[in-house]
């Protein structure tokens, strides 16, 4: 088991969905068929869509999820050991560290301690906000998955709660 990455239980299969019994066994009968409906499977480290330049573009397709300086950092720490790290800035006060997220993560976004807000400011790669900046061709803006961010922040206030450095309201 690795820590920090959610772990879902999973439910018994016949009890949990009853309406995919019928499903899997037309899928077992047409064993081609099942593989021409089946998605790849895709890595919870990836980026959500493709990375875009930074500007007008990234105000409109990313959220930022903001948390205080100190959770903010120690989650950058951890994602970065991850791997896992998309584009971070902090605010213009530096009192704030904000995670870019795919957009549409402002609507199911409820995490204590962090807000979530629609769009993203529009800064140049080269401008001194940037924590982890935009990187690769074209400094292109990489967002970190929503759901690695939720445990990274999760596991950041464990921490600092550990070293006498929470809690972090």
């Amino acid at each position: 088991m690795v820590i920090g990455v959610p772990q879902f239980s999973r439910p018994a299969f016949a009890g949990a969905f009853p309406l995919a019994v019928p499903a899997m066994q037309r899928a077992l009968s047409d064993p081609g068929g099942a593989r021409r409906e089946v998605a790849p499977p895709v890595s919870p480290t990836a980026p959500v869509g493709p990375p875009l330049p930074v500007g007008r573009l990234a105000q409109e397709r990313y959220d930022t999820v903001t948390v205080s300086v100190r959770h903010g950092l120690e989650t950058v720490d951890i994602l970065r050991l991850r791997r896992a790290c998309g584009s971070v800035l902090q605010s213009a006060g530096g009192t704030a560290i904000a995670f870019l997220v795919p957009a549409g993560t402002v609507d199911r976004w409820h995490l204590p301690g962090s807000t979530c807000t629609a769009g993203a400011p529009a800064l140049s790669p080269t401008d001194p906000l940037w924590v982890m900046p935009p990187a690769g061709p074209g400094a292109a803006v990489r967002p970190t998955d929503a759901w690695v961010l939720r445990s990274a922040l999760c596991e950041a206030a464990c921490t600092l709660t550990a070293g006498g450095l929470g809690p972090l309201l």
